[in-house]
């Protein structure tokens, strides 16, 4: 293996970075390296500006009217086409709305309502929590209807994959371990036993290119607040391919997805279009949040992205292992770059204490139970430095055992 690089050639990959000016977008504290961007995205002042543009003018001068004079009412789906180009979806095919909480019951319900002759569900063990709270509640809702788990009925989604299975839910990037799954081949899986499926972007959206048509999806999921950088709580987004529009219906039936929601009629009709996956009136300011967030995005090459963000994990995983990896640490994603999201976990026995011990020391990433030690890469806003910088206080704390301060002991909440 070559030598790991000097600071004077982290210096120089900065250099040559053609995002770092996207740095200069964001606000990021002094002395921070943030390395949390796949739970809560950095701020930049273009959000700040559209809340208080939305606030102190629209709201506070137009009161009422502003739903049409600054366009609040189309926002869930204006948002939806800006954000569809981050996610390889066509105009009039996603939908800002809810959170992915939400979203996910609702394309389930349509999915299965699409599939009325079958009855199985099938989600990944390993699978973020509230997919699988999500698709019990579903299940709880439909009696017959069973759930089928990756690494509990069977080693691998494929061989769950049978006549009996209307739709599969699957993450398109593992929260824990970064694995990334082929989306086309899956996909294409799922087509050819008659099921539909359903992906979550949660750990994609805004951290490398999707493909959502040109995998021929089903459906998709996913939350703004991360990669995005849409601000705490912004709201999800729903893709649902063109082709299934006219067959779709969802259980949650708010007056905003009906096609006339103004004529105040006393039954439910369903919209046209995507429209029919919006439920209730959508927080406003959060929405004009969110704008300010995407407006951004409007100026960057997902290619150059997806090329930085799998330089600066490679470059992690590189200087861990030659500075660190006499202490304990296991890599827990994959080594190919190419199979990975935009993080990067390690496996330690005292994984909590070690990370409390960082974001003491302004090193700020996660953890997750029970050992899992995790790095999000965003690549708009860090640095290879960030990088360099941050593997050494990572190593000053595992070679002083500064991890087991009674301080860091405490199970409080890590962010």
């Amino acid at each position: 293996m070559n030598a790991a690089p000097d600071l004077a050639a982290i210096e120089a990959m900065d250099a040559a970075d053609p995002l770092r000016s996207m740095r200069d977008r964001f606000v990021l504290p002094e002395g921070v390296i943030y390395l949390d961007g796949n739970s809560l995205g950095a701020a930049s002042p273009a959000v700040f500006n559209e809340i208080q543009k939305a606030a102190t003018h629209e709201w506070a001068q137009d009161l009422i009217r502003a739903w049409n004079t600054a366009g609040w009412f189309d926002m869930p789906v204006a948002l939806g086409d800006q954000l569809g180009r981050l996610i390889g979806a066509a105009a009039g095919q996603t939908v800002v709305c809810d959170t992915t909480s939400i979203n996910i019951y609702k394309v389930l319900h349509a999915a299965l309502g699409m599939r009325p002759d079958r009855s199985v569900i099938v989600a990944e063990g390993d699978s973020f929590p509230t997919d699988l709270y999500m698709a019990e509640g579903v299940a709880s809702t439909r009696p017959g209807t069973v759930l089928r788990l990756e690494g509990v009925d069977a080693p691998t989604i494929e061989e769950l994959i049978d006549e009996r299975v209307a739709v599969i839910l699957v993450n398109h990037v593992n929260y824990k371990s970064g694995q990334l799954r082929d989306m086309a081949t899956l996909t294409r899986k799922a087509h050819q036993a008659g099921a539909l499926i359903v992906w979550d972007l949660c750990h994609t959206a805004g951290a490398l290119p999707v493909e959502l048509d040109g995998a021929n999806a089903d459906f998709a999921v996913g939350c703004t607040y991360k990669y995005l950088n849409g601000g705490p709580g912004s709201p999800a987004f729903i893709y649902a391919a063109k082709r299934h529009h006219g067959d779709v219906r969802q259980p949650l039936s708010g007056w905003w997805g009906h096609a006339r929601p103004f004529a105040f009629e006393q039954g439910y009709a369903a919209g046209v279009g995507i429209r029919r996956f919006l439920c209730g009136t959508q927080p406003v300011l959060s929405m004009r949040a969110l704008k300010g967030a995407l407006d951004l995005w409007d100026e960057v090459d997902m290619a150059a992205v997806r090329e930085k963000s799998i330089a600066l994990t490679e470059l992690f995983i590189r200087l861990v292992e030659a500075r660190c990896g006499a202490f304990g640490l296991e890599l827990e994603s994959p080594r190919n770059g190419n199979e990975r999201g935009s993080q990067v976990s390690f496996l330690h026995p005292h994984g909590y204490q070690v990370m409390r011990a960082l974001i003491e020391r302004g090193v700020i990433g996660d953890f997750r139970a029970p050992s899992t030690i995790r790095f999000g890469f965003t690549p708009l806003y860090v640095g290879y430095r960030d990088v360099f910088q941050a593997v050494e206080v990572l190593e000053d704390i595992l070679r002083t055992g500064a991890w087991q301060d009674a301080r860091f002991a405490v199970k409080t909440a890590v962010t």
